[in-house]
């Protein structure tokens, strides 16, 4: 039971990140506006973010839909990889974004542990 709370927290901890990081976009916040430019991605691209970022966070924490909500932020994650690497910026913490998601849900999922172990 230990293991599903730590599971829960740790995709709390990770979901109240990107539900923060959506807000900030969807407010325009002159941070996010200026972090846009150094990143080279038009204005424009803020606000469709944050809305997927947010619906991101939704799908993985309705237990239902959790792994799509995973699978979904694995590829979100793998943008923002994506577009620091190519500017040469360390993207230590997008994968450690990417890891604590993935690991809230295989603690807090026992199926899900069963299924890894069983192959």
């Amino acid at each position: 039971m230990k293991t599903v709370w730590v599971g829960r927290a740790l995709s709390i901890l990770v979901s109240g990140l990107f539900a923060f990081s959506a807000v900030m976009k969807l407010t325009r916040q002159p941070a996010v506006v200026e972090g846009m430019g150094q990143l080279g991605l038009p204005q424009g691209m803020m606000v469709p973010l944050g809305v997927i970022e947010l619906l991101c966070v939704i799908i993985y924490l309705v237990p239902k839909t959790a792994i799509l909500g995973a699978i979904l932020f694995t590829g979100y994650i793998g943008g923002t990889i994506v577009t620091h690497w190519r500017l040469g910026q360390p993207v230590y913490m997008q994968i450690a974004c990417g890891v604590i998601v993935w690991l809230g849900l295989y603690l807090r999922r026992p199926r899900l542990r069963e299924l890894v172990w069983s192959v």
